[in-house]
This record gives structure tokens, sequence and C-alpha cells, in this order.
């Protein structure tokens, strides 16, 4: 176990997991601009397509959470509400508190064969990430910039184009809007005292203009709302680099379905349904940090092989040729080549050091409160 912890650590390696992705990525990126020409000829046939293309690529980063880092992913929920994952399309709340709380929720997808077809309401700056956003325009994800006078034609219209879409589709919402710091906390509760709105202890005061609009424009296509609380058991504060680096996590996640039907069709009361289920979510994680578990009985469902196989091939694909360049330049004695890969190592390294950057908890998130950046907007 030492040894392969070791091993895990290991840069080159970590490297070259990068390398496979990066390229991976762009073959993937490439493959689905070439897809493009179908959309006037076919819409469901690309849409099937780049579900399975961006399957390939999302895959491998839900193969370092489940057999590189080891992390264990638990539901508490019951077996009724596990029965309609991945039969249904559904919008999902997820609070944003960890830097890898999206790759959790990937791998809840990936089990249930929801992966390529999962969907989220994401900030417009993603948009210009590689591979990433990329990936995602070609998925038809809904970006906004999160100022509504300017997001409100291209979300509606984002949100409508999705009311046919051929796969079952988890829509993620992080209603929140920014991820969870202690700062933005404060700023956030003085806006629902002002507001004459319940105090929060674990969240901050979510947005209900997101939820109440996606839910108005695909209603008819989803059928549910799953309300997903996530948490890690010993207070672990994981990380990208952790998984990277092969450190086991365990996360827990308390699942509650609520049928559309259930919830009002009225903005304004859409929005309270939404505050009081905030609410909700907050006594659960109240319970969590006493307990250390959630109420209810807990389903662990079974990691899948098809994440593991996917690198594989992509790593037998791109890694051989990368090996047999790399011994023809050392065999070659050439010091400009040696120098020149040496270089293009140095690039690699920073590149995905760079992508592993979008998820840190520090350099993501809005200005939320942030009056000065209010004054620079």
């Amino acid at each position: 176990m030492a040894l392969l912890a070791y091993l895990k650590s290991l840069f080159i390696l970590q490297l070259l997991m990068g390398f496979v992705f990066v390229v991976s990525g762009l073959i993937i990126n490439f493959i689905q601009l070439c897809t493009c020409i179908l959309w006037p000829i076919n819409k469901q046939l690309y849409r099937r397509i780049n579900c399975r293309l961006s399957y390939s690529l999302w895959s491998q980063l839900v193969m370092l959470l489940e057999w590189w880092s080891g992390t264990e992913c638990t539901l508490y929920t019951d077996q009724a509400t596990v029965d309609k994952f991945g039969k249904e399309h559904v919008i999902i709340i997820l609070n944003h508190n960890f830097e890898i709380d999206f790759l959790c929720g990937w791998t809840m997808c990936e089990r249930f064969g929801v992966l390529g077809s999962s969907k989220v309401l994401a900030k417009h700056e993603l948009l210009k990430v590689p591979l990433i956003g990329w990936t995602w325009y070609f998925l038809e994800i809904v970006f906004c910039k999160r100022k509504w006078e300017e997001d409100r034609n291209t979300v509606f219209k984002g949100l409508k184009r999705l009311k046919d879409y051929p796969e079952y589709m988890w829509f993620l919402l992080y209603c929140e809007g920014t991820r969870f710091t202690e700062k933005k906390h404060e700023i956030s509760m003085q806006v629902a005292q002002s507001k004459g709105l319940p105090l929060l202890k674990y969240h901050l005061l979510p947005r209900t203009k997101g939820f109440t609009t996606t839910l108005q424009c695909l209603k008819g296509t989803v059928t549910a709302v799953y309300d997903v609380t996530l948490n890690f058991k010993d207070n672990q504060t994981p990380t990208l680099l952790g998984i990277v680096n092969g450190k086991k996590y365990k996360a827990d996640m308390s699942v509650r379905r609520f049928p559309v039907e259930d919830i009002p069709d009225d903005e304004q009361e859409c929005a309270n349904w939404l505050h009081k289920l905030y609410q909700e979510k907050d006594a659960l994680q109240e319970i969590y940090n006493k307990e250390g578990k959630f109420p209810g009985p807990t389903i662990i469902p079974h990691r899948r092989l098809w994440t593991l196989l996917n690198f594989i091939f992509w790593a037998t694909l791109l890694l051989s040729p990368l090996i047999n360049f790399a011994c023809g330049v050392v065999v070659s004695g050439s010091p400009l080549l040696i120098i020149g890969f040496i270089i293009f190592l140095i690039i690699a390294s920073v590149a995905i050091r760079r992508l592993i950057g979008v998820t840190e908890v520090k350099k993501t998130g809005s200005s939320y409160g942030n009056i000065e950046a209010k004054k620079q907007n």
C-alpha cells in the first residue's frame, strides 16, 4: 500500500495522466466540431453522438476519483428514489462548499448512466476554458454572466432548446451562485437579514431566479427536483490536487426527490419553496456535523468498469507514441531535441496545473457582495 501511494504521488505519472486527458480532450473537441454538420440534418443524432464524446472525456476525471484515489460515495436515500435514477429528466440542487463537489456529482451521474448528458447552468467565464468550456459548448450547456438583464434572452433560449433532449439529463444548479466561504457567508447573511429571511449556518442565501427560470422553461420535460446535500467524513476538505495525488476521501450525499407537481407554479411561491428547502438543507448539515452522518437509509452504488476501460483505451492510444518519441529523443543525443522536449514537459505541466486551478476555492467564485468589485463593474 505504501508503494502504491508513493507511485500515485510521482509527478511523472501525474503528468502522463494529464497528457492523456489534454490530448484526448483536444481530439474529442475536434470530432465534436466535425459533428456540427449533423445539426441541420439530424439534431438528435448530433446530440447522441456528443453525449458519448463528452462521456469519454468526463469519465477520465471520474476515473481519478473512483479508481485512482479510491474515494467512496455513499447515498442517504430510499430505494424507491434510487430506482428512478437515470430514468427521468431532473433538476439537481447541490450545495457548493467543496472543490470536488462537481466531481462527486459526476460520479453519481456516471453510475446511473447520465454522465454524458448531464447539464449545468454555468458561468460564462468557463466557456473560455480549454477542453471544459469547449466540450460544454458542443453539449449545449447554458452559459450566463449572472447579470439577469444580459442573461434573460440567452438563458430562456438555451433552456427551451433542451426541452426535446433525447437522452435523460440531470441539470445541475448551484443555487448559491458561488462557492461557500466565511466572508461570502457573512455578507450573504447580512442580505438575508435585510430581506427578513431566516439565517443559514452552512449555506449562502440561494439565488432564486436561476431555479425558478429553469423550472419554468423545462416544465413538461423534467419530472422531479433532486435535492442533494454533500459532506465528507472526518471534516475532510477535499481538493482536486489531493485526488490527483491519490488521496482517498469519504463522501456522503443526502438525496431527496421532489416531484415537479409538488412545487408551486407561481414565481414568488416557487422562490419561497427554494428558501425553505435551503433551511432544510441547513438542518441536514447540522445533523451531519453532530452525528457524522445524514438521517435515513444508506445505499452505495457500485463503481463501473467503463471509466477505467475508457482511460486505458486513451492511455494506450496516446502514451505509446509519446514514449517512443521520448526514447528517440534520448537516444539521438541531440541537445536541441532534448531541450525542446524538456520545454514541452514544462509547458504541459503548467497547463495541467492551471486546469486544476479552475476548481480551487481561492481562485473561483464570484465577487459575491464585494462592494468594491461592484463599483468596478
